[in-house]
C-alpha cells in the first residue's frame, strides 16, 4: 500500500512536470506573439509626459493576470524552501504574470499613444488555509496618454502609426 503510495506521488510529479512545462511554454508563445503586435506602443516608467505634442486626455489603465502554480512547481520550491536560495520555478511565474497584465492593460487602451509611469503591484493567493503559494497576481497600472492630433507640436511620425 505504501509503495502505491509513493508511485502515485512521483507520477503525480512527473505529469506536474510534463504538463506544467508545455503549458508554461505555450503560454510564453502566446505572449511574444501579442508583445509583437504591441511593440510600437511605448510604456515606460518614468513620469514624465514627454511634450512633443499636446495631450488630448489621460486615463488610468490597468491590467491583471492570474496565474496559478502547477504542481511540479510547489514541490520544488518547497524542497528550495528546505535549503535556501533563489526559487527559480516561481521566477518564471512572476514572469509570465507581469508580462500578461502588461499586455492586458495595453490591449485595454490599444487606442493610446503612450503609457507612462507603469507600475506593478503583486500578491500572492494562497492555497487553502496553508501558506503555500497557490496563484500570484499582478495588477499592472499606468497613465494611459493620448495626444492631439492638431497639435501644433505634432510630430508626424508619430501621427502616422
Amino acid at each position: 500500500m505504501e509503495l502505491i503510495q509513493i508511485y502515485v506521488g512521483l507520477s503525480l510529479l512527473l505529469l506536474g512536470f510534463v504538463v506544467g512545462g508545455v503549458i508554461e511554454r505555450m503560454h510564453y508563445r502566446r505572449i511574444k506573439r501579442r508583445e509583437f503586435g504591441f511593440i510600437t506602443l511605448p510604456a515606460t516608467t518614468t513620469s514624465a509626459i514627454p511634450q512633443i505634442q499636446d495631450v488630448e486626455r489621460s486615463q488610468l489603465a490597468l491590467g491583471s493576470a492570474v496565474i496559478s502554480v502547477d504542481y511540479f512547481k510547489r514541490f520544488a520550491a518547497s524542497l528550495k524552501g528546505l535549503f535556501g536560495g533563489e526559487i527559480h520555478s516561481y521566477s518564471s511565474l512572476l514572469d509570465r504574470a507581469r508580462r500578461e497584465a502588461l499586455l492586458r492593460m495595453k490591449e485595454n487602451f490599444a487606442d493610446a499613444d503612450m503609457f507612462v509611469n507603469v507600475r506593478f503591484e503583486t500578491s500572492t493567493i494562497s492555497n487553502g488555509g496553508n501558506s503555500r503559494i497557490g496563484s500570484v497576481e499582478v495588477l499592472a497600472f499606468a497613465t494611459a496618454i493620448w495626444y492631439r492630433e492638431d497639435s501644433p507640436h505634432a510630430v508626424p511620425a508619430l501621427l502616422e502609426s
